[in-house]
């Protein structure tokens, strides 16, 4: 009983009073507090930095009371390079201040990568090792050939680019791809006595293609090929007998001229000129 009735007494009633007081100017303390740390109703909006350069991005961000870090950089041929391609938060997102702004970047060198070996795979898988190298694929050409919807030739600004040979990243490589032999026909060309070059841009204009390129012996290397000359070509040449276009045409090649068949038939001309 008489705790209760300390209950009702003025010095206990005053006591309360007092902890409600302390406990509420404490409370709304700390609610003031927290508005002003974490800036409560006040954001600001995220600019658009894509474009910008770092010291642009820089005027941009210290303007707004903003920060910024790069974190990725990456090639693009889209933007100039060493501007930003990409910010975390986005533009026109509302944060607060001093918020960091996570940047990727244009990167400002060049980066180089080797050229795939595309001749030979299917379309599909000349695709996929254009991505994996960092390339893009560019305009696709089609010509007669037996392997259909495979690579024949892999260009770069209209010539031939080689395996191994270093490119830019992100460099546009043209495909040439087989369509399947035609069932048009086109005429044998006469091939022999004719140099590697020459012979094959016949063959090409006869809507063929270069097949085996065989070295006899008068051949120290392969490469030593310049006054070289066709002795014996496949199919052989026949005026009467046509190929389906997209075959392929084989070639010897000598440095030999006794192996040219016109000096055997001008040197039986002479013997009979001779007999006479």
């Amino acid at each position: 009983m008489d705790f209760f009735r300390f209950l009702l007494t003025k010095k206990f009633l005053r006591h309360l009073g007092l902890a409600a007081a302390i406990a509420l100017v404490l409370l709304l303390g700390t609610l003031l507090w927290l508005k002003i740390y974490t800036h409560h109703g006040k954001t600001i909006v995220v600019p658009d930095l894509a474009g910008l350069t770092l010291d642009e991005v820089d005027d941009v961000s210290s303007s707004r009371r903003l920060r910024f870090e790069v974190v990725d950089s990456v090639f693009s041929t889209e933007m100039p390079r060493g501007t930003v391609i990409k910010q975390n938060p986005n533009a026109s997102s509302r944060v607060k201040k001093n918020r960091k702004i996570f940047l990727t970047m244009n990167a400002v060198n060049l980066e180089m990568v080797s050229m795939p070996q595309l001749i030979g795979l299917s379309f599909r898988q000349a695709k996929l090792a254009l991505q994996n190298a960092g390339l893009v694929q560019g305009t696709i050409k089609y010509k007669p050939d037996f392997a259909k919807n495979n690579v024949l030739q892999q260009m770069h600004k209209d010539t031939v680019i080689n395996e191994g040979t270093i490119i830019t990243k992100g460099a546009v490589i043209d495909l040439v791809l087989g369509m399947g032999l035609s069932s048009k026909t086109t005429r044998i060309p006469d091939l022999v006595g004719l140099g590697l070059e020459e012979a094959s841009a016949i063959i090409s204009d006869y809507f063929l293609n270069l097949g085996a390129v065989t070295y006899d012996i008068s051949f120290e290397e392969a490469e030593d090929s310049s006054g070289a000359f066709i002795w014996r070509q496949y199919p052989d040449f026949d005026e009467f007998k046509r190929l389906n276009m997209g075959m392929e045409m084989d070639i010897w090649l000598t440095l030999d001229s006794t192996r040219m068949p016109m000096a055997d038939s001008i040197l039986g001309d002479d013997i009979e000129r001779m007999d006479e």
